[in-house]
């Protein structure tokens, strides 16, 4: 016999059990499948990855209860922002104190986060977690989802939604096609500590050969990411943690000063994805199964928070008119708010990361002329900072709690 459940999302990731966490909040029943065992994601491991919050993320997680979970010192803050280019001593710049704000963003390690959001979903009745089992099978009809699990048993739903990887295997079952795009770039990341403070400053430079990043997690304490071709990130994890050290004090000279590895170093592979549709019969796509971005603007996880609102907010709205919550008609406003919010930032930062890493003489002299206009354009440098900040955000609005309506039959009526 089947088992009926109202939404099952595929994948325990932080944008699936947020996805969970606004449905459970809102009075709606979710089930989460997840092949991890439950020990991973209460748990999980350090991976090297800081994730750089904007201000409508900070405002959602606060919603759901999950940013009351995060040790107030594990939060850095982004108080200033630098984009340097080659060997020039120019910058682009970002102050805090030039839009009003406590700080332009917030630093949390990406395993604190999943933490976070896994307590917060597991705390909640109306939320079953699923772990250690894997997806058979996905079919939908008119009238229901069926997740087929490999432990045997059929879960059949309103809607089922895929939250399982910018590589997502539920997207290929139900024959989503994406784009995708290789950078052909390796991203090495790790802590570092230094002498100098780093005045909670984000740095990037598009050197010559490769790009440096440096994100704040405390006053003396960075996260440095190399980006580096295949061949060079290889060389570079082999070093020994002097020859790594030295060979960052090599491209960042005597800013922070003297240097001392302070972690790991974790490397991962730049590849693009953007699905070609997000929804299908009974079916949606969030997260990095929907849009898994290059992390050169930072909003990888802030469009997958992003996303898993939309649909939340478009689910309420049907069951608070008593209606199918799997209708076409919800998972098309789904759609096309969000591939509105996400295609021109994602083509956009592939522009970029494809104009700061081209050294031809025209993308040098290009490269230079970009900065030098976005900081002394007022218009434009505004708009820049408001997209990256995404202060004035929570216009997306608190979730409508539909504790008082009946959960919706399925109704296919338009």
């Amino acid at each position: 016999m089947a088992q009926q459940h109202s939404v099952i999302i595929i994948g325990a990731g932080p944008a699936g059990l947020s996805l969970a966490c606004s449905l459970a909040q809102a009075g709606l029943h979710a089930t989460i499948i997840e092949k991890q065992p439950r020990e991973a994601l209460a748990d999980p491991a350090y991976d090297g990855r800081e994730i750089a919050l904007t201000h409508l993320s900070v405002e959602l997680m606060r919603q759901l209860g999950i940013w009351q979970l995060i040790p107030d010192d594990e939060i850095g803050l982004i108080k200033k922002a630098q984009v340097q280019d080659g060997v020039s001593p120019y910058s682009l710049d970002f102050d805090h104190r030039q839009n009003n704000l406590e700080a332009l963003g917030y630093l949390v390690s990406n395993h604190l986060i999943r933490k976070a959001v896994f307590a917060q979903a597991d705390s909640l009745d109306n939320i079953d977690i699923l772990t250690g089992i894997t997806v058979e099978a996905v079919r939908t009809d008119a009238q229901q989802a069926s997740v087929t699990l490999s432990d045997g048993p059929v879960l059949q739903a309103a809607l089922a939604v895929a939250a399982d990887s910018r590589f997502s295997e539920t997207r290929r079952k139900m024959g989503i096609s994406a784009s995708m795009h290789d950078f052909g770039r390796v991203a090495i990341v790790s802590r570092m500590s230094h002498a100098r403070s780093n005045e909670q400053t984000a740095f990037e430079c598009f050197q010559y050969g490769g790009t440096l990043a440096i994100l704040p997690v405390s006053a003396q304490l960075s996260s440095f990411v190399v980006t580096a071709s295949g061949k060079q990130a290889q060389a570079l994890l082999a070093l020994s943690d002097d020859d790594y050290r030295n060979e960052i004090r090599k491209r960042l000279g005597s800013r922070l000063g003297d240097m001392t590895v302070a972690s790991e170093r974790f490397a991962y592979p730049l590849v693009g994805v953007h699905a070609d549709r997000f929804i299908d019969q009974r079916f949606a796509l969030i997260g990095d199964a929907a849009v898994g971005m290059h992390p050169v603007t930072a909003h990888g996880f802030n469009l997958g928070l992003r996303g898993q609102n939309t649909l939340t907010k478009a689910i309420i709205a049907a069951a608070s008119r008593g209606q199918d919550i799997g209708a076409p008609q919800v998972l098309q406003q789904y759609q096309r708010q969000h591939r509105l919010a996400t295609l021109p930032m994602y083509y956009g930062t592939n522009g970029i990361v494809k104009l700061f890493t081209s050294e031809s003489p025209p993308a040098k002299l290009l490269r230079q002329a970009v900065l030098r206009i976005s900081n002394n354009l007022p218009p434009l440098k505004w708009a820049i900072t408001r997209k990256l900040t995404e202060v004035g955000g929570s216009a997306l609005s608190p979730l409508k709690s539909t504790r008082s309506i009946p959960q919706p039959q399925h109704d296919s009526r338009p």
